[in-house]
């Protein structure tokens, strides 16, 4: 499949690339220049591409401009130890429709999890989880997807897709394929009992903000059976991140969500990760366009740490390969409301 069709280079770093410090992210990254073409992906193990769209919004908010800031920031880190090989493919091109751009989305991440290559989507609004559900639909395989989220984000009955309501989309969708879902951090008074109820009787995995940062290894097996994970930076407290669509005094320090994504990294499942909802309008001194660009370099260091030892596992969704999903039980469900 040519994926050249659905992309532009980045305006930023597609044109003419930076003179980046020898062993940084940037100094070892293939890009998809202006007159060149997508980059060679023979060995690449992580593709990163910017998804500047915000569903369910007729006017989009400055979410879809946080790509390439969070990628100024990004290529300027350090590589962490061992060798990732890392590709940019730029920016998905947007559709004639919102079904379009959407159907681009799946696409791409579908034929990267076929060539067992991970994709990292720097958002944009987080209605395009649903985008990453569409992908392992067309694989048809079953997916268990993580959100690190301060709210279950179900929306009202009949609401259109948005980063308030995509859970419910996915759960209503036909023939589904979702086999669990886990939310990571959610907050009590952000969450109707109506909504904890739902997690309870669908036996999906919720753990509270408290429960988790009281003792985070708590969230690695959850992690660790995570097929699609999808970050919204609105979890991460207003002191840690300010430039989110929807800051808040409370949730996770900057620290705790990346030892989230080292744990993302280190899965052997973990096929593809989002990462949404900056608002650049609201970020003091590029703070939160620093934070995305850390959580990239987590998941990349506990990337790095992969040994393709699961039972039943021989690589992230490469032809032929299994999808353990089926063959793993649930972990127990564990809504923690109190």
């Amino acid at each position: 499949m040519d994926l050249s069709i659905y992309f532009r280079p980045s305006e930023r770093f597609g044109h003419t690339r930076p003179d980046w410090d020898g062993h940084t992210l940037g100094d070892g990254t293939r890009f998809h220049m202006e007159g060149r073409g997508l980059p060679d992906l023979e060995g690449v193990q992580v593709a990163i591409f910017g998804l500047p769209d915000d569903p369910g919004h007729a006017r989009p908010r400055s979410c879809v401009e946080a790509p390439d800031l969070v990628r100024e920031q990004l290529y300027k880190l350090y590589a962490p130890a061992g060798k990732v090989q890392l590709a940019d493919l730029g920016d998905i091109r947007p559709g004639a429709s919102a079904q379009d751009t959407r159907h681009a989305v799946a696409e791409t991440i579908a034929e990267l999890v076929r060539r067992n290559i991970t994709p990292v989507i720097l958002g944009g609004g987080q209605g395009h989880t649903f985008s990453q559900y569409l992908a392992y639909e067309q694989l048809e395989r079953t997916v268990n997807l993580a959100c690190i989220d301060a709210r279950f984000d179900l929306g009202e009955p009949g609401q259109a897709l948005s980063d308030s309501s995509y859970l419910s989309h996915i759960v209503l969708r036909q023939p589904n394929y979702l086999f669990n879902y886990s939310n990571i951090g959610f907050q009590t008074y952000l969450v109707d009992q109506p909504g904890i109820e739902l997690m309870d009787k669908l036996f999906f995995d919720a753990l509270r903000l408290g429960e988790v940062r009281g003792h985070m290894p708590d969230a690695e097996p959850v992690l660790r059976n995570a097929d699609s994970l999808s970050v919204d930076l609105s979890a991460v407290r207003r002191s840690d991140a300010p430039g989110t669509t929807r800051p808040g005094p409370n949730g996770f320090h900057a620290e705790e969500l990346c030892q989230l994504m080292r744990y993302a990294g280190v899965s052997e499942k973990v096929t593809s990760v989002g990462i949404y909802e900056m608002d650049p309008l609201r970020d003091v001194d590029h703070t939160t366009a620093q934070l995305a660009a850390q959580l990239v370099w987590c998941f990349l260091d506990g990337y790095r740490s992969r040994t393709n030892d699961l039972p039943g596992w021989t690589g992230n969704g490469s032809p032929g390969s299994a999808f353990p999903s089926e063959a793993m039980s649930r972990s127990s469900s564990s809504t923690r409301a109190t």
